[in-house]
């Protein structure tokens, strides 16, 4: 693997004008097919097999007519001064000319006036968008209803809008990419002292990032892709793409203090670090692939999207940053602004920050293990409550009209009036003369739960009725998953009636793909560090060392979440009001964060191995290996920190959420389990950690990712 990694990086250097012709070629060739061939990404969402999904099914094949419950709802609210009623003037007026023009706008169907608290003072307005699901949405029909509702708060009348229909389509995370992108740029000027290696990083990121992006685009030529692709594959994107060019560049420098040939120090460079960079992508890339083994499409289209992101990075990093560095030669670290000169000890060996700390931990490595793992453990204790549900209006930021709609129907009609849930009664194989008396057990039946408000006959026919149920709850909330729990223990009253009942609508929609994400967690944690331990004793020749590689990971992740548990669900420190965790952030979060984490444990470890493989003991193996990457190392950290606490301070709560789950993790893996947990426990292994069974050994391939072929061929 190194040879050939060797003779592609010095290739690349060499033959420079080729290499940079044929990604010109790919790019445009791809941006063409996206640019006039794509069709829009799909954004239908749902599971497959959920049982709220196949009553909606259900619900559609008894009533044609009815709304579908991925329908794009709305509801406008009005709520006249306290102390009036709508039917007062000029109130009665302005709600009347209200429900004229909502239904004379473009693309709006099923206009019709709602209900009116008990006191009077509040109603809605409810009607839907002529398209098949939210995602089909435009920002213009939008706009049409944001302006119709700004423009009726006249006289004192309050008027807010919510529902599915008038969700956000996008996510503008520009302001906080830019933020995290300018902190890049700094640390990545001060880690070479130069203004054209920081650029490299971020130059290569844009163009694997928007290959990536371009790539996704023109398969939807082909085949459908879902609109959720681009999101984690934008993300880790970006990450890996930085942090390979990271590597391959502090490689080069490094090297360039052996030899003043550029190509043959290009050349080891990638023959070494390109090593590592292949076995840290092909990680990654397992990681996301194995998304599909869960079943759920729109996790599967995430990690093949991201996965084929990663692919594109690894191939920038070992063929375009050589390329580059041909075409500028000698100025690929120019405009120096700081010397690099480190410090030698004696022997005229750098001693560096990295070596400090990496003897700070050799002298109590059994005191930093524990610290480390009481004090990850201690973090993780609250994952135990965790609470997983979707985002709603009822959890959408105070300020929006969507939250304050939620308010007013909360205030007026009970926190379950917007998401109610829906029984379907199949009442096909039950004689005509007895189905209105088996709607009204069920009726009566589904009113005596636990947690109903109230319970009524929406609608019936020959084949079945509707029962709309009103939970006491609001539909993020446990007690709403308890009623849908017991609405779906019908053993008895079907027997009862003869009838076959399901039960559908928004919450038990959102109910139930939580469930699915939450019964996917284990097991893809699993494959994941399953897969990753089989590939790392591969790479390291090892079994222990793989061993706390991957405990480690599972120690940060679990923190992580149960941090994320602590200050987002349950409101700790009072930054935030408490709601449930995205259904898909501890997949999500196990996605980017496992990716990061084994680029760390790669190329750490990876120079840990190359000293010990050329002769060092266990202890100095762990020192040189600081000496070399722990500034590296803690770069990638810090960027990769600061690109993703840009979104802390973004409006959406949901957001908010994915910036701190990623910064919280990036932050505890790199920095507690990377730089202290792992050297402790490498300290403390010795010689140890490098055993491998004898008849493993003998079975396993040499692929060399220390390059000790390179210093045997003579090439070093």
């Amino acid at each position: 693997m190194a040879q050939l990694l060797y003779r592609l990086g010095k290739t690349a250097y060499r033959r420079w004008p080729i290499v940079l012709a044929a990604w010109l070629v790919v790019l445009v060739g791809v941006g063409t097919v996206a640019a006039v061939f794509s069709k829009p990404l799909d954004s239908s969402f749902s599971i497959p097999g959920i049982a709220s999904m196949e009553a909606a099914d259900l619900q559609q094949e008894l009533f044609p007519g009815a709304q579908d419950v991925e329908a794009p709802s709305v509801a406008i609210v009005v709520a006249a001064p306290r102390g009036s009623t709508l039917a007062e003037a000029p109130y009665a007026a302005a709600v009347a000319d209200l429900v004229r023009r909502v239904g004379a706008l473009d693309r709006v169907t099923g206009t019709s006036p709602g209900p009116v608290s008990d006191d009077g003072r509040v109603g809605t307005i409810d009607f839907a968008f002529d398209v098949p699901t939210s995602g089909d949405v435009t920002p213009a029909m939008q706009e049409q209803v944001t302006e119709l509702v700004a423009s009726s708060r006249v006289a004192g009348l309050a008027v807010e809008v919510s529902g599915p229909g008038m969700e956000s389509l996008s996510i503008d995370g520009g302001a906080a990419e830019l933020i995290g992108i300018s902190v890049a740029l700094l640390i990545l000027a001060m880690t070479f002292g130069s203004l054209v290696a920081a650029g490299m990083p971020i130059i290569s990121a844009g163009l694997g990032v928007g290959l990536g992006m371009a790539g996704i685009t023109a398969l939807t030529a082909f085949v459908d892709v879902p609109d959720s692709t681009t999101i984690l594959a934008t993300m880790l994107g970006l990450a890996v793409c930085i942090d390979y060019a990271l590597f391959i560049l502090a490689r080069y420098r490094s090297e360039l203090e052996h030899t003043d040939d550029r190509e043959e120090a290009m050349g080891i460079a990638v023959g070494t670090a390109g090593s590592a960079v292949v076995f840290a992508g092909l990680t990654v890339i397992i990681a996301l692939v194995a998304l599909g083994v869960v079943g759920i499409g729109f996790l599967t289209a995430m990690g093949l999207g991201a996965a084929a992101t990663v692919t594109i990075a690894v191939l920038v990093a070992l063929t375009l940053i050589p390329a580059v560095g041909g075409m500028v030669k000698s100025t690929m670290f120019g405009g120096q602004f700081r010397r690099y000169v480190p410090a030698r000890d004696a022997s005229g060996q750098v001693h560096n920050l990295g070596v400090r700390w990496a003897r700070v931990v050799a002298g109590a490595p059994s005191a930093w293990a524990l610290i480390v793992v009481v004090g990850l453990g201690a973090l993780a204790l609250p994952f135990s409550n965790l609470h997983m549900g979707m985002p709603s209006d009822s959890t959408a930021p105070a300020d929006t009209s969507a939250r304050k709609a939620s308010d007013l129907v909360t205030e007026s009609f009970g926190p379950g009036q917007l998401s109610p849930l829906l029984v379907v009664v199949d009442a096909r194989d039950l004689a005509s003369a007895s189905r209105q008396e088996a709607y009204n057990e069920v009726t009566a039946w589904a009113a005596g739960r636990d947690h109903v408000a109230h319970a009524v006959l929406a609608g019936a026919n020959e084949n079945g009725a509707m029962i709309m149920v009103q939970s006491a709850s609001g539909p993020e909330s446990e007690a709403t998953e308890s009623l849908l729990t017991d609405l779906r223990d019908t053993a008895g009253v079907e027997d009862r009636t003869g009838v076959t009942i399901g039960v559908t609508g928004a919450s038990a929609v959102q109910a139930d793909i939580s469930d699915k994400l939450g019964d996917a967690l284990v097991p893809y944690l699993a494959i994941v560090i399953g897969l990753a331990f089989v590939l790392l004793v591969l790479v390291f020749r090892s079994v222990l060392v793989p061993l706390t590689a991957t405990l480690g990971f599972l120690l940060s992740i679990l923190a992580t979440l149960g941090a994320l548990v602590a200050i987002f669900q349950e409101g700790a420190f009072g930054w935030f009001p408490g709601q449930p965790v995205v259904s898909f952030m501890p997949i999500f979060l196990i996605g980017v964060v496992f990716g990061l984490a084994m680029d760390y444990q790669v190329f750490l470890v990876t120079r840990i191995r190359e000293a010990y493989v050329h002769g060092a003991s266990a202890h100095e193996a762990v020192v040189d290996g600081f000496r070399n990457s722990a500034r590296v190392v803690t770069a990638a950290a810090l960027i990769m920190t600061a690109v993703f606490s840009g979104f802390i301070f973004m409006h959406d709560p949901m957001v908010k959420s994915m910036g701190f789950g990623l910064a919280a993790a990036v932050v505890l893996d790199a920095f507690l389990v990377r730089m202290c947990l792992i050297p402790a426990l490498m300290y403390l292994m010795g010689d140890r950690a490098w055993w491998l069974p004898a008849w493993l050994d003998r079975i396993l391939p040499t692929v060399d990712i220390e390059g000790e072929r390179l210093t045997t061929a003579g090439t070093r």
